[in-house]
This record gives C-alpha cells, structure tokens and sequence, in this order.
C-alpha cells in the first residue's frame, strides 16, 4: 500500500496529482483538514500512531513531503518491520538545532494569535517557485484553510521531534529522496543527510515538486515503485 502524507500547513489536496496517477490512500492528518482538531502539542509519535490505526498493513510505502516526511520517518522508526520503502520529499531527518527549536515554538504561537493569513502570503513564494501560478493558487488555499491551532500543535511538536539518521541506519529500507531544485527549506545538501538508495532532483521546483512538476514527480516515483 502506498501511503502518502502531507505537509505543513497543508491537507491531503496536496496529493491530487498522485492520487489521479497511483492506487494510494492519503488521509487528513491530524488537527489539519477534516481529520480531528488538535490544540497544545501534536507529537510526530502521535501522527505515527493514528497513520498505524489508520493502515495497519505491512509492507507499507510511505510517501511524505517536508513535515509528512518526518512523519513517515518517525512511524519507520516506531514501526519498522511495517515499512516496505521510503519516499521522503523535501524533508530533513536531522532533529532541529536550539535556535531552529526555539524559531518553531515562535512559530507556533504567531499561528495562535495571528492565524494563517499573513503566514500563508509570507511564505507562498518559498512554498512554490515564481511561475507556478496553478500550484500557488492551490497552496494558498490549503494555507489559508488550515486549523491555526492544529497547525501550530504540529509546530510544537516538530520542535521536538528526534534526529532520525540513526534509525534508518539501524532498519535500512529502500529509500528514495526527491527535492525541489529551488527548495530553501530543504536544500539538496540537506536531503543529501538522508540515508537513501535514489536521490532525484526536480529542476526548477521549490518545496512542492509533487504539485509543481507533477510529472516528473510522479515519474520518479512510478521508476522507484518498479524496483520494488
């Protein structure tokens, strides 16, 4: 089963073009989209364990971009004999520094007392590279839609989450890494701390190659399935 996980601030409309392209569930994590509301802290263990409840198959490949790739991280690391592959887009496996710490609990209070709004236009043009204007719009309304404290429970709970290179180290699955050549958040050198058996780059994509450069995406994943 392909199981595929959204991002931060975002929603399982995120996957629209991969849903269109492969047989996949992708549910509404919590406290985001129509999934339970969330408030306080949302730990990256507990996005594993309802993920766990939700598709209790083994031989899961687990398909996550950006905070759905540390999601999927960290059920491999809960859940390890239940993970058949890894496809973890846009994401870091390294836990956060002090200061990065500190800048998500920042964060996550300014979603609280601000809301998404001025968030969500902050950050669009990071999110999706100038010219993509169909993915920008889609962005935006995932943003502006999103639960301002479930959003910002999954910020607190990102803060804390652990450095992830030692349990893909100790439970080696296949792996495969894609990245938005344009990404700020995630840079290639950055992915590049991921164990992985592929490493695919999407010329001139940013955070969300899934919905800039559906084709390529999907592309990359259709090859890595196929060796599976």
């Amino acid at each position: 089963m392909l199981l595929l996980i959204h991002g931060h601030p975002f929603d399982r409309t995120m996957w629209d073009p991969q849903l269109a392209r492969f047989d996949a569930i992708a549910p509404d994590l919590r406290g985001y989209g129509t999934a339970e509301p969330a408030s306080g802290v949302t730990a990256m263990s507990t996005f594993a364990d309802d993920l766990a409840a939700l598709a209790p198959d083994r031989d899961l490949v687990l398909c996550g971009l950006s905070m759905g790739g540390q999601i999927a991280m960290e059920f491999h690391r809960l859940y390890p004999e239940r993970v058949r592959a890894l496809i973890l887009c846009d994401t870091t496996a390294r836990a956060e520094t002090a200061q990065s710490r500190q800048e998500r609990l920042d964060m996550a209070d300014r979603l609280s007392r601000e809301g998404m709004e001025p968030y969500a236009r902050e950050v669009l043009w990071k999110m999706v590279a100038p010219g993509a204007d169909d993915a920008a719009e889609h962005v935006l309304k995932m943003m502006l839609s999103a639960p301002p404290e479930g959003a910002a429970a999954a910020q607190r709970g990102r803060a804390d989450r652990p450095d992830y290179r030692e349990s893909l180290t100790a439970h080696p699955v296949p792996t495969l890494v894609i990245v938005g050549s344009e990404d700020a958040y995630t840079p290639l050198e950055e992915v590049k701390h991921i164990p992985a058996t592929h490493l695919v780059e999407v010329k001139g994509a940013a955070h969300l190659p899934n919905l800039e450069r559906p084709d390529e995406f999907n592309g990359a994943v259709a090859r890595f399935l196929a060796t599976l």
